[in-house]
């Protein structure tokens, strides 16, 4: 901007006048400027943005943030990066070819592809991450590929040419309908106990082991699965997963070995004074028989309460108990054991 125009624009900022100065404005930026600060000091200007914001997604205008793959934004409009683009269309042919979004992930980082690398308006260059599927699922489901601008669920024709044919696009989303699978195993999956969860993590890559199964001739076979694994495939990460019932007897021996130890014990009674030490013994070695009558959600508030962490290695397990829950866990079980004496 000319410096005298500056000037004045400054000086009609100072003055709160509506009525700016009459400049040949030449660019969009700066018409925008000047309807951003009309509306300001008449008190809507958030409205007006949203307003200007939903007005230029329908008009299919780019509106900014990370440039999705297969697109660089010049002049604020988003063109062509042909390489790229070759890219997003072998990922939607090959998915139509796989039909499964691990193997095509494991197969887009064997080959050494990446998520887009790009350069910020203020020059930082951000590098490319390995795929992921949350980023595949994120890249098959966005419209910007059809030539589309998205605002709040709604589609427009954009600006920008498409990289993807309808054809294609329509394929593509019948195999994502078509993997019903995957639904149902995260309805199975909420409906199996996984007392572990939260508790387990793998050593290695320091992430989160959740919950997962197979079911193979009608039986259920369940896992703690790493989040690497899951998301970059199961090369990834040399822990990969570990049978959820194999490590659970594992943590739930170490549970019950804590509880026996003489020094828990004389700790277990101070805790709970009003009770007798015979009774508080009495409770604590039925615990063992106890814990198999338990509902799941009670083991594993249980195994909340004791266990602090649950790291699992390539060759082996750390379990880490807390003696802090321990006053809980005696009101659980003696709770539990008058229970069952009253009936």
């Amino acid at each position: 901007m000319p410096p005298r125009q500056t000037t004045e624009l400054r000086s009609a900022a100072a003055r709160g006048s509506n009525s700016w100065p009459a400049l040949a404005w030449t660019t969009w930026t700066a018409r925008s400027l000047m309807d951003w600060a009309n509306a300001a000091s008449n008190g809507t200007s958030s409205q007006w943005i949203r307003d200007k914001f939903a007005a230029s997604r329908r008009k299919g205008m780019w509106m900014g943030g990370v440039p999705p793959l297969g697109y660089d934004v010049v002049a604020r409009k988003l063109v062509v990066n042909q390489p790229e683009a070759d890219l997003v269309r072998h990922i939607f042919d090959r998915f139509l070819k796989v039909g499964s979004a691990t193997l095509l992930v494991k197969e887009l980082n064997a080959t050494g592809h990446h998520t887009k690398s790009w350069t910020t308006q203020d020059g930082k260059h951000r590098d490319g991450a390995p795929i992921t599927k949350n980023f595949l699922y994120k890249l098959l489901d966005n419209r910007v590929y059809l030539g589309e601008a998205v605002h709040k669920g709604e589609a427009h024709a954009g600006e920008h040419p498409a990289i993807i044919d309808r054809a294609t696009w329509d394929k593509v989303m019948a195999v994502k309908t078509d993997n019903a699978p995957r639904k149902r195993a995260n309805a199975v999956r909420s409906s199996t106990p996984a007392p572990l969860k939260g508790l387990i993590h793998c050593a290695h890559c320091g992430r989160a082991m959740t919950p997962s199964h197979t079911r193979k001739k009608g039986r259920l076979y369940r896992y703690y699965t790493c989040m690497k694994a899951i998301h970059s495939g199961h090369e990834s990460c040399p822990v990969r997963s570990i049978a959820a019932g194999e490590i659970e007897a594992a943590v739930i021996g170490q549970v019950r070995a804590l509880l026996r130890a003489p020094e828990i014990r004389a700790r277990a009674e101070r805790m709970a004074p009003s009770m007798a030490p015979a009774d508080l013994r009495a409770a604590l070695d039925r615990f063992e028989a106890l814990w198999d009558e338990l509902f799941p959600a009670e083991q594993a508030r249980i195994l909340q309460l004791l266990v602090e962490r649950v790291a699992i290695a390539p060759d082996g397990a750390e379990v880490r108990l807390r003696a802090e829950g321990l006053a809980s866990v005696i009101a659980d079980i003696t709770a539990q054991t008058g229970d069952r004496s009253a009936a």
